[in-house]
C-alpha cells in the first residue's frame, strides 16, 4: 500500500530528506550538501542519491511511497514544476518535476522553501489552528511564506512571497537576485559574511578568522554562535546590525498583514534564537504603528529543521 512520502528540502548548501510514515512520523533522514556551485548534473545527481539513500537505509520498497514532496529556493510554479529562478541554485526555468518523475516514476510537487516552510508550521508545527501567518526565514537567504485567511497565499501566478526580496533600502547593497537594497542583501548569512569578511580583511581582530572559512561565501552558524557566545565584538555587531533590518522587515509585514502570528526559522534562528529573539522584539517597537503588536504573537518555528519536511509532507498529501 502507497502510504508513505519522500519529504525533501533543497537547500543551497544542504539537501535533507525523510520518509514520513502513515502516521506523520519521519522514520529515516538523509542529508547531502547542494554542492551547487558545481552545476545543474551534480545538483540532480545528489538530489537522486538522497532518494535513494533513503529507500536503501529504510528498506521501504518504492511501491510504498505515494508521492515525493519538496521545498526549494527561488520563484516556482507548484503546479508546472518549474524552477522559473533560484538564486542560489543553478537552476533557470527549469523542470524538476519532470526530471524526477521521468527519473523514478512517482508523483512529485515542489514550492518555494520558506512558502513550504510556513505550510509546515501551520499544518504541524508552531502555527497550527491561526488563519494569517507571516513566516521568515532566515538562512543563506532569507525566505517567506504567508497564510492569509486560512489559505497559504501565493499570488495570481503562485510567485508571492519573495518576503527576502522586500526591497528596504533602493541605494543599498546589491543581492543575488540583482536587486539593490533587499531585506536579503542585510540580513541573510552571506550578507552577514560578506560583513565579516571585509572587516577582517581590513584589520578588524576577531576570532571568527580561525573559526569559520574565509574562502566560503556563507558563513556556517556554527562558528557564528561560537563567536555570539564567546561575545565577539565583530560578530555581535554584524548580528545585531542584520537583527535590526530583519526587525525593520518584519515590522513592515505586520503593518502591511496585522498577523496573528510570526514565525521566525531557519538555520540562523535554530542555531541562535535564544540571543536575536529578545533583540528583535525590541527592535522591531521602531517599526510598528501603535497598537499593530497587540494580537500578533511573534514565535521560533516549532518544528526547526523539519520545517520544510513537513511542509513538503502537506504538499505532497495534496497530489490526487
Amino acid at each position: 500500500m502507497a502510504d508513505k512520502y519522500i519529504c525533501i528540502d533543497i537547500g543551497g548548501t544542504k539537501i535533507l530528506g525523510a520518509i514520513v510514515d502513515e502516521k506523520d512520523n519521519i522514520i529515516c533522514e538523509v542529508k547531502k550538501k547542494t554542492k551547487a556551485h558545481k552545476g545543474l548534473e551534480v545538483v540532480e545527481e545528489r538530489l537522486l542519491g538522497v532518494i535513494e539513500e533513503l529507500l536503501e537505509k529504510s528498506q521501504v520498497p518504492k511501491e510504498e511511497i505515494a508521492a515525493i514532496g519538496a521545498g526549494a529556493p527561488g520563484v516556482i510554479n507548484k503546479d508546472t514544476g518549474e524552477i522559473i529562478y533560484s538564486p542560489n541554485l543553478p537552476w533557470k526555468n527549469y523542470n524538476i518535476k519532470k526530471f524526477i518523475e521521468g527519473k523514478l516514476g512517482i508523483p512529485f510537487v515542489v514550492g518555494n522553501d520558506a512558502n513550504v516552510g510556513i505550510m509546515g508550521e501551520w499544518k504541524y508545527g508552531a502555527a497550527i489552528n491561526k488563519k494569517n501567518v507571516v513566516g521568515i526565514f532566515v538562512g543563506t537567504g532569507i525566505g517567506g511564506g504567508l497564510i492569509v485567511d486560512d489559505k497559504l497565499f501565493t499570488g495570481a501566478n503562485h510567485l508571492a512571497g519573495e518576503l527576502g526580496h522586500m526591497v528596504i533600502n533602493p541605494e543599498g547593497p546589491y543581492c543575488n537576485c540583482g536587486q539593490r537594497g533587499c531585506l536579503e542583501s542585510y540580513a541573510g548569512k552571506v550578507a552577514m559574511t560578506r560583513e565579516i569578511k571585509n572587516q577582517i580583511k581590513r584589520g578588524r581582530e576577531s576570532i571568527l578568522k580561525d573559526l569559520m572559512d574565509m574562502e566560503s561565501s556563507v558563513i556556517s552558524s556554527k562558528p557564528l554562535k561560537e563567536a555570539i557566545e564567546e561575545k565577539d565584538a565583530l560578530a555581535v555587531e554584524v548580528l545585531d546590525k542584520a537583527i535590526y533590518y530583519l526587525a525593520a522587515g518584519t515590522g513592515s509585514l505586520i503593518n502591511i498583514f496585522n498577523p496573528e502570528m510570526v514565525v521566525l526559522g531557519g538555520g540562523v534562528i535554530e542555531s541562535l534564537g535564544c540571543y536575536i529573539m529578545p533583540i528583535l522584539k525590541e527592535y522591531i517597537k521602531k517599526f510598528i504603528l501603535p497598537g499593530m503588536l497587540e494580537g500578533t504573537e511573534i514565535v521560533e518555528s516549532a518544528l526547526g529543521d523539519h520545517s520544510i519536511i513537513y511542509g513538503a509532507l502537506a504538499l505532497a498529501k495534496e497530489i490526487k
